[in-house]
């Protein structure tokens, strides 16, 4: 995600409103979540080592490196995807224990989390799209669907000359066609949000589950690409 991207949900959450709920995910200790939309402000509690040739650095911008490589951008599991370590509230311990070689330290840190609710209006581009129905991008995830069962009715899709293997979904409505072309943006409900079971074999190896959300054209107007209600 670009830096101008993260500044304007961090202005977002500055302005909103805060709230305290229950959640969970691996590897971390969720305190408290505020939200803003489908970002929300998560605080967490993680335990981890610094490697020795990270102690040339100040403590917490050694500390922040390390929290960015275990969680931006990856998915925790009933949490969301992280986009961004907000800050750090504090920085506990530095015990070497015995056969380690590095000091271990407790933090407290409040992580920005992309977890929309169910029902909310979300804005995307079109990534692609078969027959099955559509698949939507925001830039920085791409794992949002739109399946034929949830298309406007009727709706109908033809191969697309310019992309193989891929086709274009019309939307018929007073004897007229409206083509879902990925020229504009495309307005949806999101209809469920779900976090695919970790393969047994991968688990311990690869602790941030995958997220998909499913998303809905069906409405009685506004949902679908801009260029239909203007």
């Amino acid at each position: 995600m670009a830096k101008s991207e993260k500044k304007a949900i961090l202005a977002l959450l500055k302005k909103g409103r805060e709230g305290i709920t229950a959640c969970w995910s691996s590897n971390a200790i969720p305190l408290v979540l505020s939200s803003v939309n489908m970002f929300n402000l998560t605080k967490l509690e993680h335990t981890l080592r610094l490697k020795p040739h990270l102690l040339s650095l100040s403590l917490e911008e050694a500390v922040k490196g390390e929290l960015e490589s275990l969680f931006v951008d990856k998915v925790i599991a009933n949490l969301g995807l992280c986009i961004s370590v907000y800050d750090i509230e504090s920085i506990d311990g530095g015990f070497i224990f015995a056969n380690e070689g590095a000091p271990t330290y407790t933090v407290k840190f409040r992580l920005i989390i992309f977890l929309p609710y169910v029902g909310e209006i979300i804005s995307a581009k079109l990534k692609e799209s078969n027959s099955n129905g559509l698949r939507l991008t925001l830039g920085f995830f791409d794992d949002i669907y739109i399946p034929e069962l949830l298309m406007p009715e009727p709706s109908r899709c033809k191969p697309d000359a310019d992309h193989k293997n891929q086709v274009i979904w019309a939307w018929f409505f007073n004897d007229e066609e409206y083509f879902i072309d990925g020229l504009d943006e495309i307005r949806f409900r999101v209809q469920n949000v779900k976090f695919p079971e970790i393969p047994k074999e991968q688990i311990g190896t690869k602790p941030f589950a995958p997220m998909e959300i499913t998303g809905s054209l069906v409405s009685d107007g506004g949902l679908g690409p801009v260029s239909w209600w203007v």
